[in-house]
């Protein structure tokens, strides 16, 4: 979703059926482009079911996605620490969303993304330990807050800035407790039973705010619509992509993210930036291609 946690990405198409004929860059641009084009989609059937019960679906698509993709490993369930692992990271998996989404439902989606993009920027900023990462950290800090001022149709809600601060914080929480698993064990088949975990932790919340609406076949076709933008289309293309350049371009490729949703907010959703804001999304992803570009990465 958009909003994808970038582990996720490069995992969830494990075993997936490479796709030929295609160069890499054009697949990474793909690959974005349908996961905010998942994130547009569901904005358009929160009326419908609310933002809990589209993450809820949403999630349980995907689950079953990944049943399908990849087997669940017995070993997990052998060691009571890894599993501990993997069921904080569903349970960050499930706040991520529920987050992000009810940022979405009341910001811009480039504004959105961009704040919430800053949780693994913030990350990989600091992994960095050079003092030039603080010079890309502060171009990024001053995008954030051009990015969060009067948007172009007023104020901006600061209840949708705090939800997308909190997606960012909980997205970079994934990043960090997925590194430590991936210290304990190289089977990436985790992630199923952590994004199952994250749709049975929001199941209750969407069945008390949506109840019945959770049943429309809008909502249920519409949700499987998006799982299958972000958890099939985004990830396969994207993980295919990763495996035929380097990881450097990948990265560059990825940052241009927030600008992507800015774009198909606008298009799809209708959703003006202002100026100030166009200039803090630009520099969210000056910050990001700079740090990645910085010798000694």
């Amino acid at each position: 979703m958009t909003g994808e946690p970038r582990e996720k990405q490069v995992m969830a198409a494990e075993g997936a059926a490479r796709v030929p004929g295609f160069a890499p860059t054009p697949m990474v641009l793909g690959g974005i482009v349908a996961l905010e084009l998942g994130a547009a989609l569901a904005k358009l059937l929160f009326p419908l079911a609310g933002v809990a019960g589209v993450v809820a679906l949403r999630l349980g698509f995907a689950a079953v996605v990944l049943v399908v993709v990849m087997r669940v490993s017995p070993r997990l369930f052998r060691d009571s620490a890894t599993l501990g692992l993997v069921l904080l990271i569903g349970t960050l998996l499930a706040l991520h969303h529920l987050a992000f989404y009810a940022a979405v439902d009341r910001l811009p989606l480039g504004v959105a993304v961009t704040i919430e993009f800053t949780g693994p920027l913030t990350i990989a900023l600091f992994s960095t330990r050079r003092m030039r990462g603080l010079l890309w950290a502060g171009l990024a800090a001053v995008g954030v807050c051009l990015t969060a001022l009067t948007g172009a149709t007023g104020p901006l809600g600061l209840a949708g800035v705090l939800l997308a601060i909190g997606a960012a914080v909980s997205w970079g929480g994934y990043i960090m407790v997925s590194s430590t698993l991936g210290r304990r064990t190289e089977d990436g088949r985790w992630l199923t039973p952590a994004t199952a975990w994250a749709a049975v932790l929001t199941l209750p919340l969407a069945v008390t705010t949506s109840g019945t609406a959770l049943l429309d076949p809008r909502v249920l076709l519409g949700c499987l619509g998006v799982a299958v933008l972000c958890e099939v289309v985004s990830y396969s293309l994207q993980n295919q992509a990763l495996r035929r350049m380097p990881a450097q371009g990948f990265s560059i490729l990825m940052s241009l993210e927030p600008a992507v949703a800015a774009v198909l907010g606008l298009l799809i959703l209708g959703q003006a930036v202002s100026a100030w804001q166009i200039t803090g999304i630009v520099a969210v992803v000056a910050a990001s291609i700079g740090n990645t570009l910085a010798p000694g990465r």
